[in-house]
């Protein structure tokens, strides 16, 4: 990538998390969905990432749940992303409606629109996260990470949020310049990758699969398991987020879309083997290249396809950011609308899902 692009993509992130830091949520309840039925043709613009992580809508494409379920009324276009910061300037941008985001995105998102733009509507993805180190950087201790190179996907995203986390629980300062008794460098995880193979970067908090395939390439080994920092070992990695105005516009739309999006996760989980034949078939078509079977297998292991959207754990990681020094005091309540979800599940006879009083369920 040309440094002058580097820089622009550096300096958007940086705009939307000074923003965002300036401003608190004002906690405004969910928005309500409407129970009239949308009118004449719609269309759907969804973002999401090619990684593994993002399971649901690469598999629920490639299978055709969302063709199937939004019908023929809906136009569905798709546009993926590197991180959520850029997929969240897309929303911003008025590019996108819904959108598969990690965490503390959705959350900037909320916080920076003072809690108008966006909406949490279901949980993706669980898990899946870690730091790993090269050998050759001698980090045995979190001590000895000071004055090391490490690299996370984008400034302000979920990784990035939870390295600087980390580091600040250690005693270890940073700040969003990359300065600070660590340097934190953000680029995309394909160019992670290759820096660790050259040995230009000491570690890196990656997501699936590229903590496997730092393994597994770059002789990279896991230093700090995310897993392990959380109760049980649940942690929202990935969120679903739809627009409040596409929500209150569109309700059929989103209630058609979360039935997609449900099916899919309960068919990942009944034919986990086929499921990953098809997020291969899915990340083929995107980045032209699939992943080791066998690298595919062991992150997948990592990883929970779940729709709850882990509203107590979401708002933990709030916490982290502000404590990293990304975002002001921030008050989520009002971030989660949960009822089209819910009704969906109950439907089906599936318990529901708490909102964890973060908004309507």
């Amino acid at each position: 990538m040309p440094a002058s692009s580097t820089t622009r993509r550096i300096a958007a992130a940086l705009a939307v998390l000074a923003s965002a830091g300036m401003l608190a949520a004002c906690g405004q309840p969910a928005a309500a969905t409407q129970s009239r039925a949308d009118t004449g043709p719609v269309n759907l613009r969804l973002g999401y990432f090619p990684n593994l992580t993002h399971a649901i809508p690469m598999v629920g494409l490639d299978k055709g749940f969302y063709a199937k379920s939004l019908g023929s009324n809906v136009t569905l276009t798709t546009q993926t992303f590197n991180a959520g910061p850029a997929a969240v300037e897309a929303i911003f941008g008025g590019a996108l409606d819904a959108a598969y985001v990690g965490p503390n995105p959705a959350i900037n998102a909320y916080v920076k629109s003072k809690g108008d733009l966006v909406r949490v509507i279901a949980g993706a993805a669980s898990g899946g996260a870690a730091l790993v180190v090269r050998p050759a950087a001698g980090i045995q201790t979190a001590a000895n990470l000071r004055g090391k190179k490490l690299a996370t996907p984008q400034l302000g995203n979920t990784q990035d949020v939870a390295l600087r986390s980390y580091l600040a629980a250690h005693g270890l300062k940073t700040n969003p310049q990359g300065g600070g008794d660590v340097s934190i460098t953000s680029t995309d995880n394909a160019t992670i990758l290759q820096l660790l193979k050259q040995g230009q970067l000491d570690g890196a908090w990656l997501p699936e699969p590229w903590v496997s395939r730092a393994v597994a390439e770059a002789g990279a080994t896991v230093f700090v398991d995310e897993a392990t920092l959380w109760p049980s070992g649940q942690f929202p990695t990935t969120e679903l987020v739809v627009t409040t105005a596409f929500l209150q516009a569109h309700p059929t739309t989103v209630r058609h879309l979360v039935e997609a999006h449900v099916a899919t996760a309960a068919w990942i989980k009944a034919n986990p083997a086929d499921a990953q034949t098809s997020v291969n078939n899915a990340l083929l078509k995107l980045t032209q290249k699939k992943l080791d079977p066998t690298v595919l297998a062991t992150a997948w292991q990592k990883l929970d396809f779940t729709v709850d959207p882990l509203a107590t754990a979401l708002a933990k990681q709030a916490s982290a950011a502000h404590d990293a020094g990304l975002i002001g005091s921030v008050d989520l309540h009002g971030i989660m609308d949960l009822t089209v979800l819910n009704g969906v599940l109950t439907s089906q006879g599936k318990p529901a899902v708490s909102s964890g009083g973060y908004g309507s369920q």
